[in-house]
C-alpha cells in the first residue's frame, strides 16, 4: 500500500510540472491558467486535493515538505516553485528556464 509521502514524492518525481490544487480555489485556478496561457505546450499534472479522500493527509505532508499547507503548490522538475503569488511574479522566461534546467521526458 502506498503512503501519502510516496504518492506526493512519486508524483513530483514522475512529472515535469505538478500543481497540488483544489478545484474550487481561485488561486489554484490562476496557477493552472498561468500554464495554459503562457506555456500551453507543457503538460501540467494537476492533483485536485478536494477530489481525494486523503486530502488532509496530503496537505499535512506538503506542510512538512514546503512549510505551506495552502494550495496551490507548484513543483517544476522536482523543485518547489511556490504558491500562486510566487508563480504570478515570475516571468514566462523564468518559468521556462526552470522547466529547461532539468528537462524530463
Amino acid at each position: 500500500m502506498s503512503t501519502v509521502k510516496d504518492f506526493v514524492e512519486n508524483t513530483i518525481r514522475d512529472n515535469k510540472i505538478v500543481i497540488f490544487s483544489k478545484s474550487w480555489c481561485s488561486y489554484s485556478a490562476r496557477s493552472k491558467a498561468y500554464f495554459a496561457r503562457n506555456l500551453p505546450t507543457e503538460t501540467v499534472f494537476i492533483v485536485e486535493l478536494d477530489e481525494r479522500e486523503d486530502e488532509g493527509a496530503i496537505q499535512d505532508y506538503l506542510k512538512k515538505k514546503t512549510n505551506l499547507r495552502t494550495v496551490p503548490q507548484t513543483f517544476i522538475n522536482g523543485s518547489f516553485v511556490g504558491d500562486d503569488s510566487t508563480l504570478q511574479v515570475k516571468s514566462k522566461g523564468e518559468v521556462q528556464r526552470l522547466i529547461n534546467d532539468n528537462p524530463r521526458a
